[in-house]
């Protein structure tokens, strides 16, 4: 959607999959805490910033945009709110434009893919009390999920504790913002490996309790 639309700059969620750094579309891809509130303030930053034409999306649906569009003479005003019609219209304009269907859309597409779990009544203080000592610890983390992913290549703690692996797999843990619940959010190259990779994670996470 925002490759069609020409957009530069693209602000999203730090849950959100990789393959919006990895396809290599946008001039700046911009990472922020998870909930729109985040994601339009960042927007508004790279807009005032004169970063060209800004939109932004979440994870879990909705494209917002910052800068006014234009396509083929004419103007569609920004909308920086979550608006569910425009990638669906942007994606079947296209895959008509590009003479393809919009599985081939998607297959052009770097192989990422995500899954994702939480734990019910899980004490938001003790959930933040793991993270932060993981967080402090490289060899902890490697303790606890070595044996699912390898070695850590890096960590970000922008909204809870997102860790990627040197073999590109993610974990990231992440206390629920507004329950008591402690979620698990994967990312891996094939659907299969994503689903087996988060269902060890929860298995661990649960003898957290």
């Amino acid at each position: 959607c925002a490759r069609f639309m020409g957009v530069n700059a693209v602000v999203t969620p730090v849950s959100s999959n990789t393959l919006v750094e990895l396809c290599g579309w946008f001039d700046q891809v911009y990472r922020t805490r998870i909930g729109s509130p985040y994601v339009i303030e960042q927007m508004n930053q790279a807009l005032s910033s004169k970063q060209g034409v800004v939109a932004g999306y979440e994870a879990n649906g909705g494209f917002l945009l910052a800068s006014d569009i234009s396509i083929d003479g004419r103007t569609m005003k920004a909308l920086p709110t979550r608006d569910a019609v425009l990638p669906i219209l942007s994606i079947l304009v296209s895959a008509k434009q590009q003479g393809c269907s919009v599985s081939e859309l998607i297959n052009a597409l770097p192989k990422r893919y995500t899954a994702s779990g939480r734990l019910k009544n899980f004490p938001t203080d003790l959930s933040a009390a793991r993270l932060s000592a993981l967080s402090d610890s490289m060899p902890d983390i490697e303790q606890a999920f070595g044996e699912l992913c390898g070695k850590v290549a890096r960590i970000d703690i922008t909204d809870g504790l997102r860790i990627t692996f040197e073999n590109d797999e993610i974990i990231h843990l992440r206390p629920s913002g507004n329950a008591p619940e402690f979620r698990c959010y994967n990312e891996a190259a094939s659907q299969e490996r994503v689903r087996v990779l988060n269902q060890a994670c929860m298995e661990r996470l649960e003898a957290w309790r």
